[in-house]
């Protein structure tokens, strides 16, 4: 197998890992695959070659899959989390990168797994879990990170309501080169216009995994 070769397995590992998300916490499912989709994208307008985009896609996909772990009181809960409950949420990206660990023998898994155990960390140094700073934290974390807090404020949970677009928007370029990398929001807030429409693109082909995972999901 050469270094860039994608596994042919590869999806069955992300039906079975986001299974177990979906009945845990639909929300964090479909959120899990929106940044997959969406974090291909960038990885695409950055000009990352093929392969790049599916292993980022995947750690889109896999970035969340930790919070199944967590207790599903706090994972769930409609109130604000108190400082306890907090710390324990702040695990997930460790334990998502657990989950595939042991598949890191593989080129294309293990190439995914900072995107994912990294997508907390922020520019300026205060991220978790290492406090990681401007370069030192991985590209493809950087990317996730964006994608990942605009779909987040852009979507209802339980504890509060969605942000709107242009609010969230604001959110990121209020945070540009403190909390995000700044060159990554520029190029993100130039995809937003698009990415409605290709959303509802993508979900009718087939090749897609995003689709095929939600569509097997339905």
């Amino acid at each position: 197998m050469a270094w860039d070769d994608i596994p042919d397995w590869s999806l069955e590992v992300a039906e079975q890992l986001l299974a177990e998300v979906k009945e845990k916490d639909p929300f964090t499912f479909f959120h899990c695959c929106r940044v997959g989709r969406r974090s291909r994208k960038l990885a695409k307008a950055l000009g990352l070659n093929e392969f790049e985009q599916s292993v980022i896609e995947y750690a889109g996909l896999f970035h969340d899959i930790g919070k199944a772990k967590i207790p599903t009181e706090i994972l769930t809960k409609p109130g604000r989390l108190d400082s306890n409950e907090i710390e324990i949420i702040k695990t997930h990206p460790e334990l998502s990168a657990d989950m595939i660990k042991h598949l890191a023998h593989v080129p294309f898994f293990r190439f995914m797994l900072p995107g994912v155990r990294y997508h907390h960390e922020k520019i300026e140094g205060t991220g978790y879990p290492n406090a990681l700073s401007g370069d030192s934290i991985p590209l493809f974390a950087r990317v996730i990170a964006v994608v990942d807090s605009f779909d987040a404020m852009t979507h209802a949970r339980p504890y509060r309501n969605p942000l709107p677009e242009e609010k969230a928007i604001k959110e990121l370029k209020d945070f540009s080169g403190r909390q995000f990398d700044a060159k990554l929001v520029n190029y993100f807030l130039e995809l937003i216009p698009h990415l409605k429409k290709e959303d509802e693109k993508d979900q009718h082909q087939e090749e897609v995994v995003v689709s095929h995972l939600i569509k097997k999901a339905a």
